[in-house]
């Protein structure tokens, strides 16, 4: 299998942010992933994106935002008049000082919620998409109050989460704040090949199985079940991108316990057989 690339971006220490400015753009890098946060405005195509182990249509004007390390492609039907626009800045921007004061405190969340990729209502990319057009024709001390101010927009605005769940629970502690939601995610992660009872989760964190299933939804946003499915299909992509695995072996692996009844659930929650998805990922690793 090949492996999906790491990019080292262009960014310097020196630097706040940079401006990568495309027009006619080819789109021509394979699924990649690197150590800065990106905003990538594409306008006047259509085609496919990949962000972590999510692949859905994009057309016409499209806005992403991707935090650090996660995985990401574009496939674009149209080169001739097509515009895309990449700001990237560095991984370091969450630990900057002036993010722990209370008028960041937007700011500082959109940056932590980016590292599963977010796209934003209509109405926000038309305001977006003006304010990135105008930051490609300014210089100086004027673009970082236009940076910010995107940045401000973005984390005011409507969006949706791209990436349900990854195979990695550090995102849902740290979101919960929860010593039992560590605890049990941490089982979760561990016996993510077993069967996982719920009688054996609650007792854990010493609660009855109804105020346990209360108390998980009201920290993760998600019920039981429907976390532990998103986690158990996090890790097939994983497993489908990465290994040379089969599918039989991917769903046993995943802590499915029925084949059929895997690619079912894979397919309603992906939009493709796990077969579709692993030949669509290695077209976009291998194609150029």
């Amino acid at each position: 299998m090949k492996d999906i690339q790491q990019e080292i971006t262009p960014i310097s220490t020196e630097d706040l942010f940079i401006v990568l400015n495309h027009p006619n753009a080819s789109f021509d890098y394979p699924v990649h992933y690197h150590s800065d946060y990106e905003i990538n405005l594409v306008l006047n195509d259509r085609g496919k994106r990949i962000v972590g182990d999510t692949i859905e249509p994009f057309g016409e004007l499209d806005l992403v935002m991707i935090g650090p390390n996660l995985s990401h492609s574009w496939q674009g039907e149209i080169i001739n008049g097509n515009h895309v626009i990449t700001i990237q800045f560095s991984e370091q921007l969450l630990n900057f000082q002036i993010l722990q004061k209370r008028m960041f405190a937007s700011i500082k969340q959109l940056l932590l919620e980016s590292s599963r990729g977010l796209t934003f209502s209509l109405e926000t990319k038309l305001l977006i998409k003006d304010k990135i057009l105008m930051l490609t024709k300014m210089q100086g001390f004027h673009t970082v109050l236009e940076f910010l101010s995107i940045l401000y927009d973005l984390s005011t605005a409507e969006r949706h989460v791209l990436v349900s769940n990854m195979f990695d629970t550090k995102d849902t502690v740290r979101t919960s704040k929860s010593r039992r939601i560590a605890k049990v995610c941490d089982y979760i992660e561990t016996n993510i090949e077993e069967q996982i009872k719920l009688s054996d989760v609650a007792a854990l964190v010493n609660m009855s199985e109804s105020a346990f299933s209360h108390f998980f939804k009201k920290k993760t946003n998600c019920t039981f079940i429907d976390y532990i499915t998103n986690l158990r299909i996090a890790k097939a992509c994983q497993m489908l991108s990465e290994t040379s695995h089969n599918i039989a072996e991917i769903c046993y692996t995943s802590g499915f316990n029925n084949l059929s009844n895997f690619i079912r659930i894979f397919k309603k929650k992906k939009g493709m057989t796990p077969n579709e998805y692993r030949q669509f990922i290695q077209q976009m690793l291998i194609k150029y």
